[in-house]
């Protein structure tokens, strides 16, 4: 046998053992597999920033005297009006300094009006030239140290009289408690938190936007403001910071929410678009990002993904996200208008599992 042919006999071989085997074609998909289309219009119009719902008028109350918690008159989330007793705390030795202080108070203004009486005796006297001059004297240094000794005490009774109101804390004005940390029999000291409220009329979003941007939102400062729930609401005003922050050379700024007849909950995170933003975003990107239902994506540790419908076959296609509205995501990365997505990972897992189970079973 000649080189040439030894060379190409594991060729034909090759070839020969190919020329059996069948091609194995991909199995279909369940037929019962929920989808849905991208579409093309599911994102908001320009670029969007992150911010949080904080109240402009938010009041951490602490202790300012020492006791214990005697009882708590409100709860989480129980609106309050300006001056309502929140909490009581134990007063008794309050009490007694109070009691105290009035007492010293009264024998000062005792000691004085005597002082005062003695020093116009002596001035009556003094005029006739019955008393010296040095005794005038003493008795007006008498009158102006008793008069001062109760200028003294009635300082010291408004003090203690100030200790034994901080043993009832009252709301500071109209809200909602948000938070309570102490219950009746606690031991409290001054500075030690008690409750937390805030007046839900008055809302607030602070965003960062980049210093390249902060000029075009400073001369066109309409916007829009998407919540968690998914309304969509006109802010009251917008307000950008005059300067930048020199860390991140970013620019803070401030959009007040108008009156909502159902407010949303502070530390809740709303989304922000500006109007001066619109045209750049759709220039930048070609289109706006899209949003998907938050109940397709799967999470593998830090990874966000969903399965995506390519040639009768299932992809896991990682994503990037954006906010979150309601049951609703925006993508910003991963996905195109017309991509077919599934509904359920879950299924669409089992799915893979048994398309992939099929095709090992066609090629034995």
């Amino acid at each position: 046998m000649s080189k040439t042919s030894l060379t190409l006999l594991p060729l034909l071989l090759a070839l020969s053992a190919c020329s059996h085997d069948k091609p194995v074609a991909t199995p279909a998909l369940p037929k019962d597999l929920a989808t849905f289309a991208v579409d093309a219009g599911a994102g908001l119009p320009g670029r969007g920033w992150d911010g949080v719902v904080e109240a402009v008028q938010r009041a951490d109350l602490a202790a300012q005297t020492a006791g214990r918690v005697a009882a708590v008159l409100v709860d989480v989330n129980q609106p309050v009006k300006a001056g309502d007793v929140l909490l009581r705390i134990t007063a008794v030795e309050q009490d007694a300094g109070a009691n105290a202080a009035r007492a010293q108070l009264r024998a000062a203004d005792a000691s004085a009006a005597e002082a005062e009486q003695n020093y116009k005796r002596f001035a009556a006297l003094a005029d006739a030239q019955y008393v010296s001059k040095a005794q005038i004297d003493q008795a007006r240094a008498a009158r102006d140290s008793a008069v001062a000794a109760r200028n003294a005490a009635a300082a010291i009774a408004a003090q203690a009289a100030q200790q034994a109101a901080y043993t009832v804390v009252r709301a500071p004005y109209a809200g909602v408690i948000s938070a309570r940390t102490v219950e009746p029999g606690e031991t409290v000291a001054p500075g030690m938190p008690l409750m937390r409220m805030y007046a839900p009329n008055a809302l607030r979003i602070e965003v960062a936007v980049p210093q390249t941007r902060a000029d075009a939102i400073r001369k066109q400062t309409q916007a829009q403001v998407l919540l968690a729930d998914g309304r969509s609401v006109v802010p009251a005003e917008v307000i950008v910071f005059p300067a930048a922050d020199p860390a991140t050379h970013s620019v803070n700024v401030r959009v007040n929410l108008p009156k909502l007849a159902v407010p949303p909950a502070p530390g809740t995170t709303a989304k922000v678009v500006f109007a001066a933003d619109t045209q750049a975003a759709n220039t930048e990107a070609g289109k706006g990002a899209v949003r998907i239902p938050a109940s397709s994506i799967t999470q593998r540790g830090e990874l966000s993904a969903v399965y995506v419908v390519q040639d009768g076959r299932l992809l896991l296609r990682q994503l990037r996200l954006g906010a979150r509205s309601g049951d609703r995501v925006e993508v910003i990365a991963g996905l195109n208008p017309g991509d077919v997505v599934a509904k359920d990972p879950v299924a669409a897992t089992q799915a893979l599992a048994q398309q992939r189970k099929a095709m090992e079973s066609g090629r034995d």
